[in-house]
């Protein structure tokens, strides 16, 4: 079952269930994909259409990050708990490097996608990395007959919003891939040029406050986060007046 979060309806799934039925859509090897929506994305799908149908269209729609489990509960109908798309990629290439499994880096400034594919291989074993491609490119026809080359298990498309969500929209089912992920900067993570938060940010739900005191030049894309909360708690007067 789905919560609707200002017009975009997330799975209500833990950590667990999300990588459970993600090995499920590997498994089915149709071109799925998975999105991450945060405040600042659920915001813009109020005012994108097209972004959000491709968020819709998603076979799981993950609450990446505290906000949307704040609003969620200030509408009145909580979920069991945050799923950071990077720790959700993280796990899923943790889970595909003990089976042998293999993943395709799509995104970043060119040099990113080699260094975290380095990175990721250095933790992870028995991954295979089948393929790397930044994420400058205008024509993705070329892109996608690489992959279908590669017939890679897990497809990582960091190209930022809404470009990721509208690729994976156009080629759901027409890929030679198990699953694919839109995780915005996670490829700078992996990378190491991009430093997440301590530990204890994360649990605090600071993290986002950690990363735009690192990147003050964010602030104009976090003033959506109170535009955000306040529509979610107007929201919840409305519902609270209609019962």
């Amino acid at each position: 079952m789905r919560t609707d979060v200002l017009g975009v309806e997330f799975d209500n799934v833990t950590m667990d269930e999300a990588l459970r039925r993600a090995e499920q859509l590997i498994q089915e090897r149709r071109a799925a994909y998975v999105v991450t929506p945060n405040p600042e994305i659920v915001m813009l799908c109020r005012e994108n259409e097209s972004a959000h149908r491709a968020v819709s269209g998603a076979d799981l729609v993950l609450p990446d990050g505290i906000g949307i489990i704040y609003g969620a509960r200030l509408l009145g109908t909580p979920m069991k708990e945050k799923v950071p798309g990077v720790d959700f990629a993280s796990n899923l290439i943790a889970k595909l490097g003990k089976s042998g499994g293999s993943i395709y880096l799509l995104g970043a400034k060119p040099g990113i996608a080699e260094c975290a594919a380095q990175n990721l291989l250095e933790k992870n074993p028995g991954l295979r990395v089948v393929g790397t491609h930044d994420g400058y490119f205008t024509d993705d026809a070329p892109i996608a007959a690489e992959i279908n080359a590669a017939k890679p298990d897990f497809l990582l498309v960091c190209l930022g919003a809404p470009k990721q969500e509208l690729f994976m929209e156009k080629w759901h089912g027409r890929l030679d891939v198990g699953l694919m992920a839109g995780l915005g900067g996670c490829m700078d993570v992996y990378a190491g040029v991009v430093k997440r938060a301590p530990e204890i940010w994360q649990k605090l739900g600071l993290e986002w406050f950690y990363r735009l005191c690192r990147e003050p030049q964010r602030f104009g894309r976090m003033l959506c986060l109170p535009r955000f909360l306040a529509l979610t708690a107007t929201g919840r007067r409305k519902n609270d007046a209609n019962t």
